[in-house]
């Protein structure tokens, strides 16, 4: 299979289905910030960390290439006439949603009550997990543009709202783990 096409170089891309759109189209900020995403949860994966956030992490990078074909498929596309659907693509389900929101509460009973907004930092692998939680807010806020204009599975919208939260959540753990300091903000008076 070769890498390069040469379709896309005149500016567009084609979306599962056929439909060629901008490189710039919404959709594809969308679902390219999705990659993004999966990338630095890959990044987060390669630390030395305890291999129960790494099986999680591998079960989250699958949902977001999953999440990432619903949203490059054109909604035209996905529905015969006949009513059944044409192109097979998975779906984000609750029981994905359900098990973001588990990890949570597993790693929010070993730590300590938050009380302030929190520094990010403190280790490069924390640091790691608060990129991915801003990049995933990205990708939020553009899947939410996104369904203005043409309307996606609302369980899309949920899962990266809810992994958002995990991140951060994973994000304040690691720093537990690994001992590191975590930086309570504390806003300066003038």
């Amino acid at each position: 299979m070769k890498i390069y096409t040469k379709t896309g170089d005149k500016g567009t891309t084609a979306l599962f289905g056929g439909t060629r759109v901008p490189k710039h189209h919404i959709r594809i900020e969308s679902y390219g910030t999705v990659d993004e995403l999966n990338s630095y949860i890959g990044l987060i994966r390669d630390q030395e960390i305890d291999a129960a956030y790494k099986d999680t992490l591998i079960h989250i990078q699958d949902r977001l290439f999953t999440l990432g074909a619903i949203l490059a498929t054109d909604p035209e596309k996905t529905i015969l006439k006949s009513g059944k659907e044409r192109l097979n693509i998975p779906k984000i389900s609750e029981a994905d949603i359900t098990r973001l929101e588990t990890e949570m509460d597993l790693m929010n009973e070993a730590l300590p009550p938050m009380t302030h907004f929190v520094l990010p930092g403190g280790h490069t692998t924390v640091s790691y997990c608060h990129i991915a939680r801003c990049v995933c807010r990205r990708a939020e806020r553009l899947s939410t543009l996104l369904h203005e204009q043409e309307p996606i599975d609302e369980q899309v919208l949920m899962y990266l709202n809810r992994l958002s939260d995990y991140l951060f959540v994973l994000a304040r753990k690691l720093t537990y783990d690994l001992k590191a300091e975590e930086i309570k903000w504390i806003p300066e008076k003038l």
